[in-house]
């Protein structure tokens, strides 16, 4: 199944040849500014097994602000983080499905209210120091071999993928070696990816040149984006046009707000660069799927989609 009604089933692939495409923000900032305490290992994965309704309700929120794809619940949903907890493969396999189905849900809400379609669903593939829960994805390099990282992904990604979303999001990267992984793991699956990685300046988490890690994705059929996520605004300036030289495929691009945390007094620090002209700038430099990713919330991705829509 793509889009949300079987009157417009449209691709994003599509979508991405024929202009930009809007993408959510922050789900976690959304659902803690609902009053859910998300201090947790699992992080928002944690509710879809407790409270599935309040991730319904998060996407809901940024359809209504003009996003055209959410991001799933499932960043942080891995069997092996859920067995720490005492919940079975069979049950996780359920949530993993379910984050899908319930962004559906939210999209079928949107249009019920209103809003024009085709709406799409991205699955959340979060790298595997998510799992770790110890900030290693902002680092890389876990001492793992690529095919030890490509045994962890693909039972999550075949979950996901039977679930029908139109896109996997092999999102929040830290080093090619992971990337590589990744994009082996997405192979004969048959559902598309986009595959983003986390920077630092013009750099992996890990270090790398990002032109080669880049690169990586270059002849992989499955990928319709490459680009980054989680990092901050100014940094996505010289990585989107550096993306779409080196791949030659649309480019994704969904930073934080540009706030800094600070650990010990585990406090966002500072003030938002996400502007509108930024917004305009990766467009121009060859964005084709624009959002934001952490305290990005429904207010700045109204903002973005006015701003494409200009």
């Amino acid at each position: 199944m793509t889009g949300t009604t079987p009157q417009a089933p449209v691709r994003l692939a599509e979508a991405l040849a024929a202009g930009t495409v809007v993408l959510d923000g922050g789900l976690s900032n959304q659902l803690e500014s609902a009053g859910h305490d998300l201090r947790d290992e699992l992080w928002s994965a944690r509710l879809l097994a407790e409270r599935p309704e309040a991730v319904t309700d998060a996407h809901l929120a940024y359809f209504l602000a003009g996003a055209s794809v959410a991001i799933t619940a499932s960043y942080q949903a891995t069997f092996e983080g859920f067995a720490r907890r005492g919940v079975g493969r069979d049950r996780v396999a359920e949530l993993l499905r379910l984050s899908v189905t319930s962004a559906r849900e939210a999209a079928a809400r949107a249009i019920e209210r209103g809003v024009a379609g085709p709406l799409w669903v991205a699955a959340s593939v979060g790298p595997y120091g998510a799992m770790r829960a110890d900030g290693s994805e902002y680092r890389g390099g876990y001492g793992l071999t690529v095919a030890e990282l490509e045994r962890f992904h693909r039972p999550r990604m075949e979950a996901l993928a039977a679930a029908g979303p139109d896109v996997l999001a092999l999102e929040t990267v830290p080093d090619a070696d992971e990337a590589t992984a990744l994009l082996r793991a997405v192979r004969g699956l048959g559902v598309p990816a986009w595959l983003s990685y986390t920077v630092a300046g013009d750099r992996t988490r890990a270090g790398e040149p990002l032109a080669e890690a880049f690169a990586r994705a270059a002849d992989v059929d499955e990928v319709i984006a490459v680009g980054v996520n989680c990092c901050a605004p100014q940094d996505v300036d010289a990585a989107v046009a550096l993306a779409a030289r080196v791949t030659g495929r649309p480019v994704v691009a969904y930073p934080n707000s540009g706030e800094v945390w600070n650990p010990e007094a585990r406090a966002w620090t500072g003030g938002s660069t996400f502007t509108p002209e930024r917004v305009a700038h990766w467009r121009a430099a060859g964005a084709r799927l624009i959002g934001g990713c952490c305290r990005v919330g429904p207010d700045t991705i109204r903002s973005v989609a006015r701003t494409l829509a200009d």
